[in-house]
């Protein structure tokens, strides 16, 4: 602890905090130390049991992710509530798990828009990577149902799971166009100059286009 408190600087605690994260410590450095620590499971626990942004971070870096337990990354996901935590916590730690279908499932049923969230985010992996199974008209029913009035954090991972179906699979994709060009759900999302607009129907555009133009060359 006293090591990351060191690592503490105020101008990136002030960036940080502007997304939701309570934390100062540059992620190079928290990389650099996770490394020099190597996988240590119960560092991980203890940290993770601070209760601080940081130690949450460095903990899902050394933690082993297969030793945890289903109700134990449950109980993770609920105490996770700054974004850079939850984001970590799914991709280096969840996605890694042999509870993570059932999690997946559990979650996105779940009444709290956070934990339901983080169902989404799952989702989303799995229509990208092995859709297999995946009742992925049912999925789109949902979003057309319930994407326009879910709270922002859940609007964003269902907003992603429609932009996936409709790139990743040709015979959704008109579907998928049009329930966003409906819902206009981050329709005026400011976006950089050569960033891809998250807006479904803009960003499906964009994604297939590419996948056409690399298959042509």
């Amino acid at each position: 602890m006293a090591e990351l408190a060191a690592l503490e600087d105020p101008k990136a605690r002030e960036v940080n905090e502007r997304h939701g994260d309570d934390h100062g410590v540059n992620l190079g450095k928290l990389r650099a130390l996770a490394k020099r620590l190597k996988t240590q499971q119960e560092l991980a626990r203890g940290l993770w049991e601070t209760g601080d942004t940081a130690a949450r971070l460095l903990a899902t870096l050394v933690c082993r992710p297969k030793a945890y337990e289903r109700d134990e990354l449950d109980a993770m996901v609920r105490q996770a509530r700054t974004p850079k935590v939850r984001d970590w916590l799914l991709n280096y730690v969840v996605k890694k798990s042999p509870h993570a279908e059932e999690l997946r499932v559990a979650w996105s049923a779940d009444p709290d828009p956070l934990v339901a969230s983080a169902g989404w985010a799952l989702t989303v992996e799995r229509v990208a990577k092995k859709p297999e199974g995946l009742d992925l008209v049912g999925l789109l029913d949902v979003i057309e149902a319930e994407m326009k009035d879910a709270p922002d954090r859940l609007q964003w991972e269902m907003n992603n799971c429609l932009a996936h179906i409709g790139i990743e699979h040709a015979e959704h994709r008109a579907r998928a166009i049009g329930i966003g060009e409906r819902l206009e759900v981050l329709k005026d999302y400011p976006t950089s100059p050569g960033c891809t607009s998250p807006f479904a129907p803009v960003w499906i555009a964009e994604m297939v286009r590419r996948e056409q133009g690399g298959a042509a060359h």
